[in-house]
C-alpha cells in the first residue's frame, strides 16, 4: 500500500509543479520540451528501481516491459493530437494546456479500464486468446500502411458535448468556459480536450490488451501506463514536425503488436491446455521491444523517405523570366506558426 501512496504522491506532485510552470501560455520550445521529456522519463525509471528494490526482479522487468510498451504504442497519439490542433486550429500557446486536460482523463479512463481488464483476465483465462485477435488485427491495419481518415469534428464525444453545451467558434485565451448573452458557452479549446479525450478512448483498445500480455497485477499495469503517458505531452512537443521522419516506426509497432499477440496465445495456452506450453518471459519481451525498436528508428534515420509531391509540383515549370521575383512559400518546419493550418491535415498511421 505504501508503493500506492508513493506512486501517487509522485504523480500529484509532478503534477501541480508541471501546472505550475506552464500557468501562462507560451509556446513550448524544444529544448523545453527535452527538458520535461527527461525528467518524466527520469521519473518512470526511478520508479521502476524502486519496484526493482522492493516487489523484486519479476515485477521490475515487468513494469519496464509494460512502461515501454506503452511508451512505443503512444506515439501514435502524437500523430492524433497532430490531426486534431491542425483541425480546430489550436494556437499553439494553448496546446499545453489541452494536453494537460487530456493527459488527467487519460489517467482516469485508463485506470477504469485497466482494473476491468485484470478482473476479467483473472477470472476469465479463455479472454486472452480476443485480446491477441485484437492484437493480431491492429497489426494487419499496420501492416496495411494505407491511410486511414480521422475527422475528430465527428467524434462521439465532440457530438455529446455539443448536444450538452453550445460551442462558441472563437478561442476565449486559455478559458474553456465564457458567459455569452447570460449563458455559459463552450470554447473550441474544451471541444479539443474532448476530441483528445475520445481518441485516447480508441488507443486503449490496443494498449490495454498489450499491457495485460506483461502482466496481470493492477499495481505493475497501471503505474507503468500512468509513467507512460505523463510523458506524452513533452514527448510531443520535442518530436513536432519530425514525426514523419520515422516512417519504419509502424512497422517495428506492427511487429511489436504480432509479438505480444503470439504471447497472449502462449499464457493462455499454458493456462488453458497444457503447463507444457511454454511461456515467453519478461526479460525476452523486453529485449524484443527495445530492439524492435531501436532498429526502427535507425532504419527511419538512415533510410529516409522518399518525398511524395502532388502531380501539380512533379510537373516541370518553365524558368522564370529574368528579373522576375521569386514568391517565398513562407515558413515550414517544426518552428512555422500552428495557427497557418494546412487545408488538409496529415491523417495518422494508425
Amino acid at each position: 500500500m505504501w508503493l500506492w501512496g508513493a506512486f501517487a504522491a509522485t504523480v500529484v506532485v509532478s503534477l501541480a509543479v508541471d501546472l505550475l510552470a506552464h500557468r501562462t501560455a507560451h509556446v513550448i520550445g524544444f529544448k523545453e520540451a527535452a527538458a520535461w521529456s527527461a525528467l518524466w522519463v527520469g521519473l518512470a525509471l526511478i520508479f521502476a528501481a524502486v519496484v526493482f528494490l522492493v516487489l523484486g526482479a519479476t515485477a521490475g522487468t515487468e513494469y519496464t516491459t509494460a512502461w515501454l510498451l506503452e511508451k512505443s504504442l503512444s506515439v501514435d497519439n502524437l500523430f492524433v493530437f497532430a490531426v486534431i490542433f491542425a483541425y480546430f486550429k489550436v494556437p499553439r500557446a494553448y496546446q499545453h494546456r489541452v494536453l494537460f486536460f487530456g493527459v488527467m482523463g487519460a489517467l482516469v479512463f485508463r485506470g477504469i479500464f485497466l482494473s476491468l481488464g485484470v478482473a476479467v483476465v483473472s477470472r476469465f483465462t479463455a479472454v486472452l486468446f480476443a485480446f491477441a485477435a485484437v492484437l493480431f488485427y491492429s497489426t494487419y491495419k499496420l501492416l496495411k500502411d494505407e491511410e486511414e481518415s480521422f475527422d475528430p469534428g465527428k467524434s462521439f464525444a465532440l457530438r455529446m458535448l455539443r448536444k450538452i453545451i453550445p460551442v462558441r467558434d472563437e478561442y476565449a485565451g486559455m478559458k474553456f468556459f465564457v458567459k455569452e448573452a447570460g449563458k455559459r458557452v463552450a470554447t473550441p479549446l474544451l471541444a479539443v480536450v474532448a476530441a483528445i479525450e475520445a481518441a485516447d478512448l480508441i488507443f486503449a483498445v490496443d494498449s490495454v490488451p498489450a499491457v495485460l500480455a506483461v502482466s496481470d497485477d493492477a499495481f505493475i499495469v497501471y503505474t507503468s501506463n500512468a509513467f507512460a503517458i505523463l510523458g506524452l505531452r513533452a514527448l510531443y512537443f520535442m518530436l513536432a514536425g519530425l514525426l514523419d521522419r520515422f516512417h519504419y516506426l509502424n512497422k517495428g509497432l506492427a511487429i511489436i503488436l504480432a509479438f505480444i499477440g503470439v504471447k497472449l496465445i502462449l499464457q493462455a495456452s499454458h493456462k488453458l491446455i497444457s503447463p507444457s506450453i511454454p511461456e515467453i518471459p519478461s526479460p525476452i519481451s523486453l529485449a524484443v521491444i527495445v530492439v524492435v525498436l531501436a532498429a526502427s528508428v535507425v532504419l527511419s534515420l538512415r533510410r529516409p523517405a522518399p518525398l511524395h509531391l502532388p502531380p501539380a509540383a512533379q510537373e516541370e515549370k518553365p524558368p522564370a523570366p529574368s528579373g522576375t521575383a521569386t514568391t517565398n512559400p513562407g515558413p515550414t518546419g517544426a518552428h512555422a506558426e500552428q495557427d497557418q493550418q494546412p487545408d488538409d491535415p496529415p491523417r495518422p498511421a494508425h
